[in-house]
């Protein structure tokens, strides 16, 4: 008798109750896809050439957040926008960056790679890509040459007119990040780390080595690749007090299971079609 009672409401109660959490996630999941930032690799470089004033232009163009770019140091003390520090994958030339004056650099084509209709794209400085981040928008500055670039990076950074907020300085090295921090700790900097197996199957970093090192350099959060933000890693960081970020996200699904695990940025080369995919339809 007591289950002919009961168990018509515990059906109802348990329909009420998967109810009211599918509302939660849906909720949680529309606020997600609304409020995570999206921040755009090397600028939109899917559809022009990475790093280039034409890639960040075409990444505010697709709605962008943040754009991300690498800076390296030349010969005479200038700081260049440039993922690799060999300009042969841009360029067919075998030369390093560091041997290069400005002007030097500046004499080669950086588009053409990419498309021909790129042809005569040259490579942007970091005072010129200072300029042209709109108001409201951020720039990831990522930091690929040794800590001796930071003193002038900041200099330009203090001349841009830029604020704080919307300064992110993100580097594998630690040096650099050490580096901000001392200088100026009103900066937001993101330690950047990726991950490998072990022949135990476990990966490396740990968590609790990615924690030592954020303690150890003041910092303000992490950005790993994508394959080791773990809800558990994320919520674990999170939980002592630093950021979460990952980078570089391209597959629609992947990044809404990457933001339902709390993480506070996500990195693609796809700026509008990310955003497309994960924004909740109109109502």
């Amino acid at each position: 008798m007591q289950k002919t009672t009961y168990l018509p409401l515990l059906a109802v109660v348990s329909f009420t109750l998967s109810s009211i959490i599918c509302e939660q996630v849906r909720a949680q999941s529309s606020q997600l896809n609304s409020a995570v930032p999206i921040v755009a690799h090397r600028g939109a470089s899917k559809d022009a050439p990475e790093n280039t004033i034409a890639a960040f232009m075409e990444a505010w163009k697709q709605g962008a957040d943040a754009i991300e770019g690498d800076f390296h140091l030349t010969k005479d003390g200038e700081i260049v926008c440039v993922h690799d520090a060999n300009i042969k994958h841009y360029t067919g030339k075998n030369l390093e960056v560091r041997n290069l004056t400005l002007k030097e650099l500046k004499s080669y084509d950086f588009g053409k790679w990419h498309a021909p209709t790129f042809a005569g794209t040259v490579i942007p400085t970091l005072r010129e890509v200072l300029a042209m981040i709109p108001e409201g928008k951020k720039i990831y500055i990522e930091v690929k040459s040794d800590a001796s670039l930071v003193p002038i990076m900041l200099e330009h950074l203090k001349k841009s007119g830029l604020t704080p907020e919307q300064i992110v300085v993100i580097s594998f090295h630690t040096e650099v990040i050490a580096a901000v921090e001392k200088a100026r700790p009103e900066l937001k900097t993101y330690w950047l780390t990726s991950f490998k197996k072990t022949a135990e199957g476990t990966q490396r970093p740990s968590t609790h080595h990615i924690l030592s090192t954020l303690r150890k350099l003041k910092t303000d959060g992490v950005s790993t690749h994508y394959d080791g933000a773990t809800a558990t890693r994320v919520n674990d960081v999170q939980k002592a007090g630093f950021e979460y970020h990952v980078w570089t996200v391209d597959q629609i699904e992947l990044a809404k299971r990457l933001y339902a695990t709390g993480v506070q940025s996500i990195t693609t080369n796809i700026p509008g079609k990310l955003r497309a995919g994960i924004s909740p339809p109109p109502k």
